[in-house]
């Protein structure tokens, strides 16, 4: 996982501005007790943090994979 799919699934998850916050604030456990932004910048994983933010937060497992997206129609084919 990068860095951008992590703050995507969190802004999916918690809104755009409030997962700024609680990429922030939130201290995490799951990551030797540094908030998201911390973890990040000292080189843990994106997804151990986003897991780490799940297990805090009670992100469901069906939810933890990120949001599904259905295709447009009309898009260009895929050949």
């Amino acid at each position: 996982m990068r860095i951008s799919d992590f703050w995507r699934l969190m802004d999916d998850e918690f809104g755009a501005g409030y997962s700024r916050v609680l990429g922030g604030s939130l201290v995490l456990a799951g990551v030797g007790g540094r908030t998201a932004n911390q973890a990040l910048a000292a080189g843990v994983s994106p997804r151990d943090v986003w897991l780490a933010v799940c297990d805090v937060q009670d992100v469901p497992e069906e939810r933890r994979l990120g949001r599904d997206i259905t295709p447009r129609q009309g898009g260009p084919d895929l050949i």
